[in-house]
């Protein structure tokens, strides 16, 4: 699996022109499940990023995590994040998890986000979203489940 965070100090998502999310401080996440991605995969991804200290302390270090500032959570699924882009100019995608098994690892991971404490708000699987959001920063933060990065 494979994440895109960012601090945000708010985002949204409109489908169809329709907001159907929308948070204020806290991390919005772009989220990327490929074929062979486990519940282990799952589980590290979603503790790292509610845990993750990106957001300052009164001194300004980065020292704090969303659970400590009751930060949110907007998670949206992206497969583009699956993309290998070395060879020739268009993206292969063979890598992405099919939707039925994606979608699965991602209410998971929503699910499991939330039962660890975070205010969990989602995009809508699989439509085209129009995502809007002010990073905090910025900070953006690249992880994936294997660590290949």
């Amino acid at each position: 699996m494979r994440a895109v965070i960012q601090r945000v100090i708010r985002a949204s998502v409109r489908v169809a022109g329709n907001e159907v999310s929308r948070i204020h401080k806290g991390h919005l996440v772009f989220l990327g499940v490929e074929e062979g991605d486990t519940q282990q995969d799952l589980e590290y991804l979603a503790e790292k990023i509610v845990k993750l200290r990106v957001f300052e302390d009164s001194e300004g270090k980065m020292n704090l995590s969303l659970l400590d500032v009751e930060g949110e959570l907007l998670v949206v699924s992206q497969f583009t994040l699956c993309g290998d882009s070395r060879k020739g100019r268009r993206p292969s995608f063979s890598s992405a998890a099919v939707p039925e098994i994606a979608e699965a690892f991602y209410e998971k991971f929503c699910s499991l986000t939330s039962q660890m404490g975070a205010s969990v708000k989602k995009g809508v699987f699989g439509a085209h979203m129009d995502v809007e959001l002010i990073n905090d920063g910025p900070v953006t933060i690249l992880l994936d489940s294997k660590k290949t990065f």
